[in-house]
């Protein structure tokens, strides 16, 4: 009877301590909400973006992106991030979506502009550019971005690849 006793007390030494390190972890890494504003951006692709990504200005986290959704009208991706208060956005202002690396994360960077007056809460960056496609990229240049022959929507393309061959 003793020794279950002593099992139990170790084990529950053993989560309080797992409960310390958790605690603080969420504490130091700002992991809660952030106290701010709502902005809006909308992107044709946010691969690597999603909800808790870091929103940054400068290379330095200003905001958190809260909830993303696809706009069932255009079939954009729709943004919503809470920046932290004492922070302003000029209204003129744009938004990426960039990579800490080849390999690393995606991020949303902002990208202020020059404008007296700031975004309010709720408001929309009118400039967005969306995720590249990092291997359509690769392909086209070691292709030597002759793609364009094989897309029927691009000038001059041709789906069924018929031309005629220059002499």
């Amino acid at each position: 009877m003793q020794n279950g006793f002593v099992e139990t007390l170790i084990g529950a030494a053993v989560v309080a301590v797992a409960g310390l390190f958790f605690y603080y972890g969420w504490s130091t890494t700002e992991s809660g909400s952030v106290q701010g504003y709502e902005l809006v951006a909308k992107f044709e692709r946010i691969d690597g973006i999603n909800v808790g990504t870091d929103v940054r200005l400068s290379g330095i986290k200003i905001g958190t992106v809260t909830a993303q959704e696809l706009d069932a009208k255009s079939y954009r991706a729709v943004v919503k991030m809470n920046i932290k208060e004492g922070v302003p956005i000029p209204d003129d202002s744009s938004v990426k979506v960039a990579s800490e690396g080849l390999l690393g994360g995606s991020y949303l960077a902002v990208m202020p502009g020059a404008s007296e007056t700031n975004m309010k809460t709720g408001g929309e960056f009118e400039i967005t550019q969306g995720s590249v496609d990092l291997i359509t990229l690769f392909v086209k240049s070691m292709s030597g971005g002759e793609s364009k022959a094989a897309d029927p929507a691009s000038p001059g393309g041709s789906a069924d690849n018929t031309s005629p061959a220059m002499p």
